[in-house]
C-alpha cells in the first residue's frame, strides 16, 4: 500500500515537473543533439553526424511543426510555426545542417522563455485562488462542525479564530477584529471589523475570534468574482490583439510568396548560384517571420491586467484596459460613488421652546422600528449624543412621505414637507428651509399634534479623495460630469464640493442613458461611474463602465466592465494612465518588432552579410525582448 502511494505520489511529481518544464527539457535534448552531431562532424563520421542532427530537428522542431500543420489543415491557416520549420528543413536539403540545427534550437528556446515569462502574468491568478479557503467551522447549536466551503448555506453562522483566513462573505454577529483585507481592498493596513459590519472571504482575521452570518454561497464570493473576471480577462482578446492574429496569416502568406520570388528573381537578375539563392531564401523565411509583432500586445495586456488586478481594479477584458485609455469624459453617479452614501444629521433646528436634543430624541424614537437610510442617521445621531430612545406606538409608514407614531400619547409625523401641508409657516421658517435647501440638505419635518416643534436635516457626505481624484482627471485634460437624480439643489451643493462644474440632476434610469450618449457625442469616448442598479443601464451605456464593487449592487458589478473591488474612486485616474502607459509599450514594440525585421531584410537581401544563425539570433532575440518588454507593466 505505502509503495503504491509512493509510485503514485512519483508520478504527479513527475508529471507536474514535465508540465512546469517540458518544454525546457525538449529544448536542453536538442541542445545536446546539436553538440553530439557537431563532434561527430568534426570527427568526419558524417553519417551518425546526420542522424544526430535529424534527432535535434525531430526533438526541438516536432511540436512547432505539429502545430503548424494542424493550424494548416484544421483551421487552413498559415502560422510562424510552419515557416521556421520550412526554413530549417531547406537549410537541411541544400547541406546546411548545422544552421538549421540551430534555427530549430533558438526557436524552441525562445518558445521556452517565452513560457518562462508569460508564466510570471499568471502568478497573481495562482495567488488568488491560494487565497480561498477551502474548509469553514460551523456553528450548529452548541457543537463544531468542519464543513468544504461549498457546502456552506446563506445564514450559516462560521466561527472564524485569531489568524484564520475568514471562509465566506458574511456579516459579524458577534466579536470584533482588526481584519487585513489587502487581497480585496488593496488596504495595507488592517480594519478594525466590530458586529454589524461585512467581511470577505479570503481575508486575515487579526486577534479576535468572529462569529460571521454567511451572506454569500462560495461561488458568489468576492474573492470568487475576482477570480473569474480575472480569469475572463485573461482568455479575452483586445480587438488589437484579434487584428494582428488575423495579419498574422496574410502576412505568413506574403512571407512565403518573397521567398518564392527570392528564389527566383536572384538567379535570374544577379547571377546568384542556386545554393546562395536557397540559403538567402531560407533566411527570408525566418527574419521576415512576424512573431515580435505577434507578441507585441498580449504580453503587456495580460500584465497591465494583473497590475492592476493587484492594485484593486479589476478588467474583464484587455478591450476595456485599451478603451479607458481612450476616454475624453467621466461621468460620476453622485450617491454611493462621490458620496459615502449614507446620510447625517447635519442640523437640529427647533421651533419653539423645545430643546435640540429633544426634538432628535422625539424624531429618532418615533424612527427605531424604521430601516430607511434618513431613520438610521436619526437613530446614530442620538446614539452618538447619548439619548435614551423610546419605542413608539402604532407605528405606520406613510409610503413615500415619511412614519407616522404615538410617543408619549402625542401623535408624531416624521418626513417630507407633505406631513405638514395643512401648517402655515411663518415667513421666517420658510427663509430658513430655503436657505437649507439651498446648500443641499434634505429638511425632516417633525410634525406632533397639528403643530411643527422643528426641523432636522439630513445629508450625504462627499468622499475625501473626490476632490482629488476630480481634479486629477481635469489635469488629464478629461470632462469631469455628475448625473444623480437628486434634485437640483442638492446635485449643485455636492458638485461644488467636488468641484464639478457640469452637473445633471433629477435623472431617472432612462435620463443618465441619453445624457452618457449626448456627452459621448459631443466629446468622445466617455466613462461612467456607478454603483446601484439606478446606474446599470447608463453602465451598459458607455464606452467603459467601471463599478464600485465593495458597496455595488450585483446589477452594476455584473453589468460594468472595470470593477474597483473597495470604494476607492482615485483609482480611476491610475486605471486611465495605466491604460495610456499600455498603448505606448505597444506601439514601441511593434515598431521595434517592424524595424528589426525591415533591417534583417535589407542586410540578407542587399548585403549578404548575415547568416541563418545570425537571422535566428535577431528574430528570436527581438521576440524575446518585446515579451520582456510587456512585463514592464507588472511594476
Amino acid at each position: 500500500m505505502a509503495d503504491s502511494s509512493i509510485v503514485q505520489n512519483t508520478g504527479g511529481y513527475s508529471r507536474n515537473l514535465w508540465q512546469r518544464h517540458g518544454e525546457a527539457i525538449v529544448t536542453g535534448l536538442c541542445l545536446l543533439f546539436i553538440i553530439l552531431a557537431w563532434q561527430a562532424g568534426r570527427n568526419n563520421f558524417q553519417t551518425p553526424a546526420v542522424i544526430l542532427f535529424a534527432l535535434a530537428y525531430i526533438t526541438g522542431g516536432y511540436q512547432k511543426a505539429y502545430e503548424g500543420l494542424e493550424a494548416l489543415f484544421k483551421a487552413h491557416k498559415l502560422d510562424v510555426d510552419l515557416l521556421m520549420v520550412i526554413a530549417a528543413l531547406g537549410a537541411a536539403a541544400i547541406g546546411y545542417w548545422m544552421d538549421g540545427a540551430i534555427l530549430i534550437f533558438i526557436f524552441a528556446l525562445s518558445g521556452t522563455l517565452e513560457g518562462y515569462t508569460m508564466e510570471k502574468t499568471n502568478k497573481d491568478i495562482k495567488a488568488l485562488m491560494q487565497l480561498r479557503p477551502e474548509a469553514a467551522v460551523v456553528l450548529r447549536g452548541d457543537r463544531e462542525e468542519v464543513v468544504k466551503i461549498e457546502d456552506l448555506k446563506v445564514g450559516d453562522v462560521i466561527l472564524v479564530r485569531p489568524g484564520e483566513r475568514i471562509a465566506a462573505d458574511g456579516v459579524i454577529i458577534a466579536g470584533s477584529s482588526a481584519v487585513d483585507q489587502a487581497s480585496i481592498t488593496g488596504e495595507s493596513i488592517p480594519v478594525d471589523k466590530q458586529k454589524g459590519e461585512e467581511v470577505y472571504s479570503g481575508t486575515i482575521n487579526g486577534q479576535g475570534a468572529l462569529e460571521v452570518r454567511v451572506s454569500k454561497l462560495a461561488r458568489e464570493t468576492m474573492i470568487s468574482k475576482i477570480i473569474g473576471l480575472v480569469q475572463e480577462a485573461q482568455h479575452t482578446k483586445p480587438p488589437s490583439q484579434q487584428f494582428v492574429e488575423k495579419f498574422e496569416s496574410i502576412y505568413a502568406k506574403g512571407v512565403i510568396g518573397g521567398a518564392m520570388l527570392f528564389l527566383l528573381i536572384p538567379p535570374l537578375l544577379l547571377h546568384w548560384n542556386w545554393q546562395d539563392t536557397v540559403y538567402r531564401a531560407m533566411i527570408f523565411l525566418v527574419v521576415a517571420s512576424p512573431c515580435a509583432l505577434v507578441a507585441s500586445i498580449m504580453p503587456a495586456i495580460l500584465s497591465a491586467i494583473s497590475n492592476a488586478a493587484r492594485n484593486g481594479v479589476l478588467f474583464k477584458g484587455g478591450a476595456h484596459l485599451q478603451n479607458i485609455g481612450d476616454v475624453k469624459a467621466v461621468a460620476f453617479d453622485k450617491t454611493g460613488t462621490l458620496t459615502i452614501g449614507r446620510p447625517r444629521v447635519m442640523d437640529i433646528i427647533p421651533f419653539g421652546d423645545i430643546a435640540e436634543a429633544e426634538l432628535l430624541r422625539i424624531a429618532a424614537s418615533v424612527e427605531t422600528l424604521s430601516e430607511h437610510p434618513i431613520a438610521k442617521a436619526m437613530i446614530q445621531a442620538a446614539k452618538e449624543k447619548g439619548l435614551l430612545l423610546e419605542r413608539p406606538v402604532d407605528l405606520q409608514a406613510l409610503h413615500g412621505v415619511g412614519v407616522t407614531g404615538v410617543l408619549g400619547g402625542i401623535k408624531y409625523i416624521i418626513g417630507k414637507r407633505e406631513v405638514i401641508k395643512d401648517m402655515t409657516l411663518s415667513a421666517e421658517q420658510e427663509t430658513v428651509i430655503s436657505q437649507l435647501e439651498a446648500n443641499g440638505k434634505t429638511v425632516i419635518y417633525v410634525s406632533g399634534n397639528g403643530q411643527l416643534p422643528g426641523i432636522l436635516t439630513v445629508q450625504d457626505s462627499i468622499r475625501e479623495q473626490a476632490v482629488k481624484v476630480v481634479k486629477e482627471l481635469k489635469d488629464m485634460g478629461i470632462k469631469v460630469f455628475m448625473l444623480t437624480g437628486d434634485s437640483k439643489a442638492t446635485a449643485r451643493a455636492i458638485a461644488d464640493q467636488a468641484g464639478i462644474g457640469l452637473v445633471y440632476s433629477e435623472l431617472l434610469p432612462a435620463g443618465k442613458v441619453e445624457v452618457v450618449q449626448q456627452i459621448e457625442a459631443k466629446y468622445g469616448k466617455v466613462v461612467m461611474v456607478g454603483d446601484g442598479v439606478n446606474d446599470a443601464p447608463a453602465l451598459a451605456t458607455a464606452s467603459v463602465g467601471v463599478a464600485i464593487g465593495s458597496g455595488g449592487t450585483d446589477v452594476a458589478i455584473e453589468t460594468a466592465d472595470v470593477i474597483l473591488m473597495k470604494d476607492n474612486i482615485e483609482k480611476i485616474p491610475f486605471a486611465i494612465r495605466l491604460s495610456r502607459r499600455t498603448g505606448k509599450v505597444i506601439k514601441q514594440n511593434i515598431c521595434f518588432a517592424i524595424a528589426v525585421a525591415v533591417t534583417m531584410i535589407i542586410l540578407n537581401f542587399v548585403g549578404g552579410v548575415i547568416n541563418l544563425p545570425e537571422g535566428v539570433v535577431g528574430h528570436e532575440g527581438s521576440t524575446v525582448l518585446v515579451v520582456l518588454s510587456g512585463l514592464r507593466l507588472l511594476r
